[in-house]
């Protein structure tokens, strides 16, 4: 059985995935889902996922990343995968948002929301530069999950007036435009297009 990722190309959620299977170099069909017509709600999409929520797989087991040669590195991972998804995605998803995803549904982006995601971005981009001081990636020397968690929301956030805020940083930036260099980030890049889609 072909492995089918059923997904959104726009969402980051996707895009996180997508690349993971292009980095293990895994044969998969990609089945574009149309959640502006709620096809994810709908029983044929919620008997691949219950939760109504993109991506979604359709194969058996998969095991995309993981493989470590210690525990300490598998532990390093895990560490700033937890930092990503509580530190990183909590200041940089309401900029994505609030500058992408409001003007497509009518909406004006409220400047507050981002004046104080940007303050809390720096903060974290400032660890982040000092442990790239040491580090060519996150975990170590090595590319890992925890660098590919930063690609989908940091690709778009590239887009925005305040990129600076990643070039300034001399790390972050070799850091950025290493992992966003990679043929895997490109290829998916190739999708992430707003159009006139909603992010999600």
């Amino acid at each position: 059985m072909v492995l089918k990722l059923h997904g959104f190309p726009v969402s980051p959620s996707t895009a996180r995935v997508e690349a993971c299977l292009h980095e293990k170099t895994l044969d998969f069909e990609f089945v574009p889902v149309n959640i502006l017509g709620l096809e994810n709600k709908q029983p044929s999409f919620l008997a691949k996922n219950p939760f109504g929520q993109i991506p979604a797989f359709e194969d058996g087991d998969v095991t995309l990343f993981g493989k470590h040669e210690n525990l300490k590195e598998a532990a390093l991972v895990k560490v700033w995968m937890e930092v990503e998804s509580q530190q990183y995605h909590p200041a940089i998803c309401p900029i994505v948002y609030e500058f992408f995803g409001k003007p497509v549904v009518g909406c004006k982006p409220d400047q507050t929301v981002i004046d104080a995601s940007l303050e809390k971005l720096k903060k974290v981009l400032d660890m982040y530069e000092t442990r790239l001081s040491s580090n060519k990636y996150l975990a170590g020397d090595f590319y890992s999950l925890a660098d590919l968690h930063h690609f989908a929301y940091t690709f778009y956030f590239m887009k925005t007036p305040w990129s600076s805020l990643i070039n300034d940083r001399p790390h972050v930036k070799a850091w950025w435009e290493d992992i966003s260099a990679r043929p895997a980030s490109v290829k998916v890049a190739e999708g992430m297009n707003f159009g006139e889609v909603e992010i999600k």
